[in-house]
């Protein structure tokens, strides 16, 4: 399997191959994952649900990670929607904070979903993850809803070629490191259907609204992978 960057000018490799995949044991309904390519292993954490046909690739910010902002959101989150028959992948990027290669990171995380029996996956990224997702989505047609939370601006010229899959932005509007205008210019540039959800009082990392947002991922992300 072979996923590109189709990115014009810019320094990084234009693909990346996936060579094999290591699996764990499954433990309380999670398997640890190493995805191998010809330029490095991504770490992996995979949430499946026997018959999925929908599931959520999830990624981190800069510094990458597998537990998300608000104090592991991204492993509650899986765990919810494993129940309801959506299975998860949360991602670790093989080089944080290189948005290119974390793009291919996150398509081969689409890629591999697929192989599972996945029909419709959803991209969940925070932060500089945000950029992330918003260009994965839009070079994949593989992916059919994005969520941006607490995003950057860098990186999220793609925006308007994700619709008409459907976007929802989440920011807190006490973000202390991005304001709430970078989603909200997000907003502007990118096409229907799209949803902006701003958290007064909530800062950076979200972990004001940890509970009402986990309510809404698991409640929106279902929603429209159902089709």
């Amino acid at each position: 399997m072979r996923t590109r960057n189709r990115r014009k000018n810019q320094p990084a490799p234009e693909s990346l191959v996936w060579e094999d995949t290591v699996q764990g044991a499954l433990e309380n309904g999670v398997q640890a994952l190493t995805l191998r390519t010809d330029r490095g292993e991504i770490d992996a954490r995979y949430h499946p649900s026997p018959g999925a046909t929908t599931g959520v690739v999830w990624v981190g910010g800069a510094g990458g990670g597998l537990e998300g902002p608000a104090r592991g959101l991204y492993p509650a989150a899986c765990e919810r929607l494993q129940a309801a028959g959506t299975a998860g992948l949360r991602l670790h990027y093989r080089y944080p904070n290189y948005l290119e290669e974390c793009i291919l990171n996150t398509l081969l995380g689409a890629e591999f979903l697929a192989r599972q029996g996945v029909e419709r996956v959803g991209l969940v990224g925070h932060s500089f993850g945000g950029a992330v997702v918003i260009c994965a989505a839009a070079l994949s047609e593989r992916v059919h809803a994005v969520v941006p939370m607490s995003t950057q601006t860098y990186g999220t010229e793609l925006a308007p070629r994700v619709a008409p899959r459907p976007m929802l932005l989440v920011h807190g509007a006490a973000d202390e490191i991005l304001p709430d205008l970078c989603s909200r210019d997000v907003y502007g540039r990118a096409g229907e259907p799209k949803e902006l959800k701003l958290f007064p009082g909530a800062r950076h990392g979200l972990d004001e609204v940890r509970e009402e947002l986990l309510d809404l991922l698991t409640e929106w992300l279902p929603r429209q992978l159902s089709g």
